[in-house]
């Protein structure tokens, strides 16, 4: 079969086809949109991807990946030190504090408790979150862990592991999406949103 192009396009096409939500149609098409804007676009994301990978860090307290350590959230001194948002992963971290309405900081747990898959406590960071929710300063820990199965066993594990801590435990409301109409909703979401239930004011 004839080449339409290098090896070496080959090799960016299968690296690009490794990220989440493309697949080798759409890395090939993102592989010919580098290549046509080679100047404005490729050079520079190649040398902003060699900047961070020779950059890149693990914040010692809470798990972040940023370019300094601690990172630039537990380095804030205007968040709020008393409250400790617990998060499976960097990008629901991400994800909250793009939302700008938690301005305390975080422990990202690096995934949940699964019997299936093998996770056990000893894999994630559970030693250290019940480290730092037992400093003096500390008074809220929020599990905001995703509505799964392994989520929720997560939760209530955390939540025994913390009884002793002296903090308050709390978790996010699950329940009906902004826009969102009961029609389209599936059940676990209509059932959580009735077990949420508030309070009209």
């Amino acid at each position: 079969m004839p080449r339409s192009h290098g090896s070496e396009i080959d090799t960016l096409i299968q690296l690009l086809a490794k990220l989440p939500g493309l697949g080798p149609r759409s890395a090939r098409r993102s592989a010919l949109q580098l290549l046509k804007k080679r100047d404005s676009v490729m050079v520079p994301l190649a040398n902003a991807l060699h900047d961070v990978a020779d950059s890149i860090e693990i914040c010692s307290e809470c798990g972040n990946l940023d370019t300094v350590n601690p990172c630039h959230i537990c380095g804030d001194i205007r968040r709020d030190q008393t409250t400790i948002c617990v998060v499976e992963d960097v990008a629901d971290l991400w994800a909250l504090d793009r939302s700008e309405t938690y301005r305390g900081i975080y422990q990202v747990l690096g995934g949940t408790l699964s019997a299936l898959d093998g996770v056990g406590p000893d894999d994630l960071n559970v030693e250290k979150l019940i480290s730092r929710a037992t400093q003096e300063d500390v008074t809220e820990v929020i599990l905001a862990l995703n509505a799964t199965v392994d989520g929720q066993t997560t939760s209530h594990y955390l939540a025994e592991r913390l009884e002793d801590a002296g903090v308050k435990v709390t978790a996010l409301a699950h329940g009906l999406p902004v826009g969102g109409e009961l029609d389209y909703l599936d059940d676990g979401t209509l059932a959580a949103a009735l077990r949420s239930r508030g309070v009209v004011t």
